[in-house]
């Protein structure tokens, strides 16, 4: 390895600007490139200078070569790649003071005052103790005459940032971790391979996946796959362990089950600390239930592959914020790890949040399991309740309900198809027959309840049991069918039906359709007794542009079958290398989809209608392609990719666009269209969306059972039971219908008035180096 440089440091970047190191380390994670990218990116644009320091701790240690200066085209293409493209190794020579000092003149002479750090606790910890002992360091170097007072007092103050890549989710004070959720959907996508195998030889298997201290993707995987048993380190499982399994299992069999799944977590024990080993629940499947049962220990294959849609968009949101964190710093603010809560980027205290994540490994040391599940994140325990009473139909009676609070409780899909749609519909049904709830699924939607709800030999009305719905959690598409039309369309008959079937409460899943027909309902109150009921909707579709929330069901789905179908693209695009796709995406009146989606894939230029097509941005976009094949000069991955919503323009259609570009590049580089349509409403749920649907569906059936009881008249003059469930910020919240309707709705363009992804786009345009209006010629689109 080359060995540090011995010339003099550059001088200080004028103002607040700032030199930059990013580096990755500990384990990699899918999803480091991202960040990498947008560190690089956003420095780049705020004026400020980057270097990649590759190697993790050991290329700050070694330096030379090791510490290389970013160009904005040197991480082209790292979005879409899984691992961490400038590396990662353990380093015992950090671990002491001479290898940090090292550490301290490479940066010195690199002229580097700030570092962002991508990985685990660890990684983190040693960043901030590199921090605090800085000051000392450069005291020492300057003692061994290694550096001079003049360098020491320029480059005095150091800065850290982190961020956390980790595919276990282990870090308290974030709800998800760089990679979590791509390594969840290697998990979700393996198990859901192994139930057809378990299926059709009713089988059982024994799934065994990572997680030393932390049972989070153990967890999420049982919520993602119904399974009937999980083990993870925070919350054993009883004291007679064994039994409970078995009973479960058991169970679950005796109703019809076919297949039993029981994910364990590779640091999974019971109350006394002993090791809960596959090995151990493979023997009682096999003796005590006498199950056929194999073990599959999954492994490595968790941690690699592309990062799926969430964790590019999380590591780009979080390097941008890193990069903000830098310049905002003063040589006292306290290191911050850049989180996010529920759907809200923030920044945490490093240390805490790393003292924190140490706490849940000590209390469990001591057994302090209530204090373990406390430490970890609210959602984490709001899952295991999900996942607890889901699964426990038929085995708890002490949960059931007494007989005058059970309800009849209809479960109707409106709209279009949407991920999780299927996985609600299953948590719903298991939640509501544990409390002793009576589900009932109205097929078809509403043209479906009024026109074929006495059919035979079987109507459109159908009370379901818990074997109707197992399976369902991973499925596409509606299994109970779903349908645009609303309930005004036959008011009299919707109530009439109602009554006929004693529907006690509803419970609504779809798009801004459903949205629609929960308005109508509640405002047919006056004139209907029997819509005087609680109504709970769960916002599913694509498009995420129900009001009232900032994430809709399926949406997560979407977006990674666009982001699969645009990475197919952008490799046709980067080996013609000249060349450049327009791709139309759904979305509705909203660019929501489009534009989370060019944040993930990295694209050029993004349409949305909120924003509308003109001939100057076109002009410019332009200009913008042609001077940047122009500098092009053989590198690879140099095909571009424009997403067009569908509305974005009704004159400028995705092929008119690429069809201006094709006339306008001269033959110097060619554009295509493309247009991937119903693909995008995905075939599998993404684990994402299964585990909301299924703990969002969980609350709604717990606010219909709340809200039950008002009397008719009540229920018209109050309001309250009528509500939409949405994430907003940090927070879930039951939003009043007539509240929503009044102040957050877009009736014209079918949208919220407000929709807070919208200061997203300006990051899409940063990142990608889109020209600013103001900086290019309104004529010609040439920048000034």
């Amino acid at each position: 390895m080359a060995p540090a440089s011995s010339s003099p440091p550059p001088p200080p970047l004028p103002g607040a600007k700032r030199r930059i190191g990013v580096m990755t380390s500990g384990g990699d994670a899918p999803g480091m490139n991202g960040a990498v990218r947008a560190v690089v990116r956003m420095s780049i644009d705020q004026g400020c200078e980057t270097y990649a320091i590759y190697e993790g701790y050991e290329g700050l240690v070694q330096g030379g070569n090791l510490i290389k200066k970013m160009n904005w085209d040197d991480v082209r293409g790292y979005l879409s790649e899984g691992g961490t493209l400038i590396g990662t190794a353990r380093c015992k020579a950090f671990m002491e003071r001479p290898g940090r000092l090292k550490a301290a003149k490479n940066m010195v002479t690199a002229g580097i005052d700030a570092l962002v750090i991508c990985g685990g606790d660890g990684s983190l910890t040693g960043a901030d103790k590199f921090r605090k002992e800085w000051p000392g360091l450069l005291e020492e170097l300057v003692e061994k005459k290694e550096l001079t007072a003049e360098q020491k007092n320029t480059y005095k103050h150091l800065n850290i940032v982190g961020l956390v890549g980790s595919i276990d989710n282990d870090m308290s004070s974030t709800d998800a971790t760089i990679g979590c959720y791509s390594s969840l959907t290697r998990i979700c996508e393996a198990i859901d391979c192994i139930d057809a195998t378990a299926e059709s030889h009713q089988r059982a298997f024994v799934i065994e996946v990572m997680g030393r201290h932390c049972g989070w993707l153990a967890l999420m995987a049982g919520v993602s796959t119904s399974a009937d048993f999980i083990f993870i380190p925070e919350k054993p499982p009883s004291e007679n362990w064994e039994a409970e399994m078995c009973s479960i299992i058991r169970r679950h069999r005796d109703m019809g089950k076919r297949k039993t799944i029981v994910i364990v977590a590779e640091g999974a024990h019971d109350l006394a600390l002993k090791k809960v080993t596959p090995a151990r629940v493979k023997d009682l499947l096999s003796n005590d239930l006498k199950l056929d049962t194999r073990i599959t220990t999954l492994g490595h294959v968790q941690r690699g592959g592309r990062p799926c849609a969430y964790d590019r968009m999380l590591s780009t949101l979080q390097g941008v914020e890193a990069v903000h964190a830098v310049l905002q710093a003063k040589p006292d603010t306290p290191s911050p790890v850049i989180c996010v809560i529920e759907n809200k980027i923030v920044r945490k205290p490093l240390l805490k949040a790393v003292e924190d994540t140490l706490e849940v490994a000590k209390a469990i040391e001591v057994k302090d399991f209530a204090r373990a599940m406390h430490l970890r994140d609210a959602e984490f325990a709001e899952y295991h309740n999900a996942y607890t009473v889901t699964t426990a139909t038929g085995t708890r009676p002490e949960q059931r309900l007494p007989k005058d609070k059970q309800l009849r409780i209809g479960i109707i899909h409106v709209g279009a198809p949407a991920g999780g749609m299927n996985a609600s519909t299953r948590a719903a049904v298991a939640y509501c027959l544990t409390r002793g709830h009576t589900p009932v699924a109205l097929h078809n939607g509403f043209p479906g309840l009024c026109r074929h709800h006495d059919d035979q030999p079987q109507g459109s009305v159908r009370e379901m049991s818990w074997l109707d719905v197992q399976g369902w959690v991973s499925r596409g598409g509606s299994e109970i069918g779903c349908n645009r039309a609303l309930p005004s369309d036959d008011m009299p008959k919707t109530a009439w039906c109602f009554e006929k079937y004693k529907i006690d409460a509803l419970f609504i899943v779809g798009g801004f359709e459903a949205f629609t027909a929960v308005s109508e309902l509640r405002k047919a109150r006056t004139e209907y007794p029997a819509f005087r009921i609680p109504i709970a909707l769960l916002p599913a579709t694509i498009s995420n542009n129900v009001p009232g929330t900032e994430y809709s069901i399926g949406s997560d789905t979407c977006l990674n079958a666009l982001v699969d179908y645009c990475d197919a693209i952008k490799q046709s695009a980067s080996a013609s290398r000249r060349r450049c796709f327009v791709v139309e995406t759904q979305g509705g009146k909203s660019g929501y989809i489009a534009t989370i989606a060019g944040l993930s894939i990295g694209a050029t230029a993004v349409y949305t209608p909120e924003e509308g097509i003109n001939i100057k941005m076109l002009a410019r976009d332009i200009e913008h392609l042609r001077a940047s094949f122009a500098k092009d000069r053989g590198q690879a991955k140099a095909g571009k990719l424009i997403l067009r919503n569908e509305h974005a323009s009704e004159t400028y259609t995705t092929e008119v666009i690429a069809n201006m570009i094709k006339e306008e590049a001269h033959g110097r580089f060619e554009s295509r269209h493309a247009i991937p349509g119903h693909v995008q409403q995905g075939g599998t749920p993404s684990p994402m969306d299964r585990c909301r649907a299924i703990r969002l569906a969980v609350r709604c059936i717990e606010f219909l059972e709340g809200a039950a009881g008002k009397s008719k008249g009540d229920a018209v003059t109050d309001g309250t039971d009528t509500v939409v469930i949405g994430i907003k910020g940090a927070s879930v919240v039951f939003g009043s219908m007539e509240k929503v309707e009044k102040e957050e709705t877009n009736w014209k363009d079918r949208r919220p008035k407000d929709e807070s992804w919208l200061e997203l786009k300006t990051i899409v345009d940063t990142l990608s180096g889109r020209p600013k209006p103001g900086d290019c010629c309104d004529s010609c689109g040439r920048r000034l």
